[in-house]
């Protein structure tokens, strides 16, 4: 049996409504857990509210509301939205739980006990949207560097945690457990930040500025600092210290956090463990920020987007999986609703609903809706004409998908399963399985080869489930596959010719209309004309183009080139100078470019090249390009950029 799975997202402050950055991770989490589930591993999701501090009172005080009743009201918010998403969590904690204020009590008392906390006066500059002071060091320009305001000066008595006594032990964790934060670049963040001495922690807050919160055991004239309280809620929920469930999944926790809280979850929280005696946790996973208009979303911005708003337009699944496929996992992602559109049309409708309705339709046509039987004979006969063979690249797939949906490469997992749904459109290309039906002789072969792409749609019907539940068990059940059978298990999935023949289908249906952008309200890019070539191109004989404008550093600083290895490259039927290309730049991804008359496709296979890798995605005869290739080009001869040695694929130029 695998091991438990124990995933946590951060508690969300209750101090505004839920939006998109919610939802992402939110929707991790919930993916997470039912790709564990593929594993038939045992698992508890826990999400919920932190609803306690300074920020909480301000905001109930301006809604001429109490803080209890402001906190219910939004925590019942967050509370409703993740059904609506499809999300499936096991306890919804909040801090105003019982259980949790008498756990935090007597973790603090615990702490208080061995000598840990330490009673002090001290002035410093505290952020009030943070609820924290800061250091120096960590302003930007004298501002928070996420509210963009100057913290205020305050003198006051509180009570202190003594980090500084665990920070070589911490560095030590970090350093023996190379994934214990992870991706890797926010490891370095950490131990880059615990190169300067670790302050002691203020855990408190006079009553006499603020209320609201957990009294502390030991001194009835102060709460509890919000951050002591709330990173407390993941051993709380499972019943610490002898909870069943404490100690079936504590030891296999993973947890989920944005960028923006690394220190008090990759410092502050591992540090209160050891100092209450309790095991570290196993993994903490750091996702970037959804950036709209280049700028990180925000309530104070007033960029927030609601995720209702895009589930009512374009559908559930189409937007968790749009948030799954755009962000690779640690990274920032800009979000947009053309870039929506356009994953919805060239994935979703074309890719996976074209393939889906092909193949029950073809079952239909050539076999009256019943499952086909595939022989031995026939699969034989298929190998010799070369059609390819659909089980062992399943097999790869699954084995690529499982190793990428473990290391949180969600979008990895996913570019692998529509490589899977790339093969069986070109199979179908093949193996014309039109021309087969004309022949009695080839019937047999037909049947193999409408058998072989069930099979490969009952693959991918397992392989999108965590992202894509509903789907996934709309497609299984045309697939004839009962409703409630564990059709997602990894072990099933890798079982070839589990489809029993004979089987009834229902009609085809159509997974994901293709959506108009004018029908969305938005203005998209559309089938834009190939450009003959780069801006700066010139026809033979003519001078060079003039230079462009001077720009400062800054604005050249926004564009992200990158070195990327060329994969894959084949010419785009029409376009007698485009060529796709697939690129691996540490992701994998597609650019079209204007070089097929001075190179083939063949050439440039394993070529290292420079692109433009911040680029908005466009449409280029039907293909969504995702960044620009660079070129030299004089009158009709293009030159590719390249390097004088190879180099990492992602490689950043400066």
């Amino acid at each position: 049996m695998p091991d438990p799975f124990y995933i946590t997202t951060p508690i969300y402050y209750v101090n505004a409504r839920p939006h998109l950055g919610h939802a992402y991770t939110t929707i991790t989490a919930d993916v997470a857990c039912r790709f564990h589930a593929m594993k038939a591993a045992e698992t508890f999701f826990l999400t919920g509210t932190d609803e306690h501090g300074d920020k909480i009172e301000r905001a109930a005080r301006k809604e001429n509301m109490s803080p209890r009743a402001y906190a219910d009201k939004i925590s019942s918010i967050f509370k409703s939205l993740w059904p609506e998403l499809n999300i499936r969590y096991n306890r919804f904690i909040r801090t105003t739980d019982p259980d949790h204020q008498a756990l935090v009590r007597q973790i603090l008392q615990k702490i208080y006990d061995a000598g840990d906390i330490y009673f002090s006066e001290y002035e410093g500059k505290y952020c009030f949207g943070c609820e924290r002071f800061y250091t120096d060091r960590e302003l930007v320009d004298g501002k928070c560097p996420d509210h963009e305001t100057a913290p205020e000066m305050i003198r006051e008595t509180n009570y202190f945690f003594k980090m500084g006594r665990y920070q070589d032990w911490l560095i030590d964790h970090i350093r023996s457990n190379p994934d214990f934060i992870r991706p890797e670049r926010y490891r370095n963040e950490v131990l880059s930040f615990l190169k300067e001495p670790l302050d002691d922690l203020c855990i408190s807050r006079p009553k006499t500025r603020l209320e609201w919160g957990i009294t502390l055991p030991f001194d009835e004239k102060y709460v509890t600092y919000v951050w002591f309280d709330a990173l407390l809620n993941y051993v709380s929920a499972l019943g610490y210290p002898d909870g069943e469930l404490f100690l079936r999944f504590w030891p296999h926790v993973q947890h989920i956090v944005a960028k923006d809280i690394l220190k008090p979850h990759g410092i502050y929280w591992p540090i209160m463990l050891k100092a209450a005696g309790i095991p570290v946790y196993t993994h903490l996973n750091v996702h970037g920020y959804w950036n709209i208009e280049e700028s990180k979303m925000s309530k104070s911005l007033g960029n927030v987007v609601e995720p209702l708003a895009l589930k009512g337009v374009y559908g559930l699944d189409a937007f968790r999986y749009f948030l799954m496929r755009e962000m690779v996992f640690g990274l920032d992602s800009s979000f947009s609703e053309t870039a929506l559109v356009q994953r919805i049309n060239a994935d979703l409708a074309n890719d996976l609903g074209n393939l889906f309705s092909r193949v029950i339709a073809m079952t239909h046509k050539y076999f009256g809706g019943v499952v086909p039987e595939s022989l031995k004979s026939a699969e034989e006969s298929l190998s010799g004409m070369k059609f390819g063979d659909l089980a062992s690249a399943a097999s790869q797939t699954i084995d690529q998908y499982e190793a990428a949906m473990e290391n949180f490469a969600f979008h990895k997992g996913l570019i692998f399963t529509w490589e899977f749904i790339s093969q069986m459109n070109k199979y179908i290309d093949v193996a014309a399985p039109w021309e087969l039906a004309k022949k009695k002789s080839c019937r047999p072969e037909l049947e193999s080869v409408i058998y072989q792409l069930l099979e490969g749609l009952r693959i991918v019907s397992g392989l999108i489930y965590p992202v894509m539940p509903e789907t996934a068990r709309k497609m299984q059940a045309h697939l004839g596959l009962p409703a409630d059978g564990p059709f997602y298990r990894l072990e099933t999935l890798r079982a070839w010719k589990t489809l029993r023949p004979g089987g009834s289908l229902p009609k085809s249906t159509r997974l994901f209309p293709r959506i108009e952008p004018a029908a969305a309200g938005i203005t998209a890019p559309g089938n834009e004309p190939a450009p003959t070539a780069p801006d700066g191109a010139t026809p033979d004989g003519a001078a060079p183009a003039p230079i462009k404008p001077a720009i400062d550093i800054e604005t050249f600083a926004k564009i992200d080139l990158r070195v990327a290895t060329i994969l894959k490259a084949e010419a785009i039927p029409k376009a007698s100078k485009l060529l796709k290309l697939e690129v691996d730049l540490g992701d994998r991804r597609t650019i079209v470019s204007g070089i097929a008359g001075s190179y083939a496709p063949d050439d440039l296979i394993g070529k290292q090249v420079i692109i433009v890798a911040n680029l908005k995605p466009a449409k280029l005869m039907g293909v969504i390009s995702q960044g620009m290739l660079l070129a030299a080009v004089e009158g009709k001869t293009v030159t590719v950029a390249t390097l004088d040695k190879a180099v990492k694929p992602g490689t950043m130029l400066t």
